[in-house]
């Protein structure tokens, strides 16, 4: 969500958002400790408790595509957990038919390519997972393409979610858990494991074992790197500490994205700019990971041919 945007809800509705999300700058985050991720998820829940009707989902997905086109992209993939806004919303079928209406308006308004991945939530029980699981298989003819896991990583296991993960994988769409970041290289292996991800958010800490990379980059498994993030959350201290390198030498694919912008500051193009400043990625690099990024999305193959000859084409200009 824009800033503006979010002030502009709260001013209409009457929210009272704390201190932290109405200043100039991002707000001061550290989450590697459950004090500072209850900080974090509290501005979080925050900000979407100031989408309370069809028109304010519309709109936030709109703006989502305008600024990723501002920044280049020919493709967004836009996770999100419908239960959460199913209380104002009408119930989870009706509040998630009005987010797949916003992303198949904004689509073809925008021109940009637009899907969506329904995500549970390791904070709640395993069968509501199951729940979403099996009404994302039902609504994958509308445009969801993968099944996510979020939320704080050092609370529910990986293994418990492992029947919601055969539902939707059974159901042909992509699993794409988050791993790797507030927990160490055991939690990606869990992802693999348990729940054979073939995208995971994050995974980062994944560079902390070689035989893992290898694993990885063998299984041709693509990382959800968001460098900005890492280092708001303070999963590192600065961003040239993000194992990018790491990862991108050892043959990882990589997708990099901005993960949250409202709360962490930058978007998409902002995060290339990481790779080139703190880690010296050179254009015909950068070209590689954007090269990554399209092949591990689920957009069409025409879609995805046409993006990596438009990196090309950037390469040789």
């Amino acid at each position: 969500m824009r800033s503006s945007t979010l002030l502009e809800l709260a001013d209409k509705y009457g929210v009272r958002l704390p201190e932290a999300l109405t200043g100039a700058e991002p707000p001061k985050l550290r989450a590697t400790d459950e004090r500072g991720w209850f900080r974090f998820q509290r501005l979080y829940d925050a900000a979407r408790s100031c989408l309370r009707e069809p028109e304010d989902i519309r709109r936030l997905v709109r703006e989502a595509a305008e600024e990723d086109l501002r920044d280049g992209s020919g493709w967004l993939e836009i996770q999100v957990d419908p239960t959460s806004y199913a209380p104002r919303l009408g119930g989870l079928i009706p509040a998630l038919e009005i987010i797949l209406d916003a992303v198949e308006s904004a689509s073809r308004e925008t021109g940009l390519g637009m899907r969506v991945l329904v995500a549970a939530n390791r904070m709640k029980h395993p069968l509501d997972a199951r729940t979403l699981a099996r009404l994302a298989v039902r609504y994958a003819d509308r445009g969801i393409v993968g099944f996510g896991l979020s939320n704080d990583e050092r609370r529910g296991m990986a293994r418990d979610f492992d029947r919601a993960f055969a539902i939707a994988r059974d159901g042909g769409l992509l699993a794409a858990p988050h791993g790797g970041e507030l927990t160490g290289p055991a939690s990606v292996r869990d992802c693999l494991d348990d729940l054979d991800a073939a995208r995971i958010g994050h995974g980062v800490r994944a560079a902390e074992d070689p035989r893992l990379l290898k694993r990885l980059a063998d299984r041709g498994v693509t990382c959800e790197v968001c460098p900005a993030s890492n280092v708001a959350l303070g999963v590192y201290e600065k961003p040239a500490d993000v194992p990018l390198r790491t990862l991108f030498d050892a043959g990882v694919p990589i997708a990099l994205g901005a993960d949250d912008p409202l709360l962490f500051g930058s978007r998409l193009a902002a995060q290339y700019d990481i790779a080139r400043v703190h880690h010296g990625f050179t254009d015909a690099e950068l070209a590689e990971l954007a090269r990554q990024s399209v092949r591990g999305s689920a957009a069409p193959v025409d879609v995805q041919n046409k993006m990596l000859a438009g990196v090309d084409e950037w390469l040789v200009s």
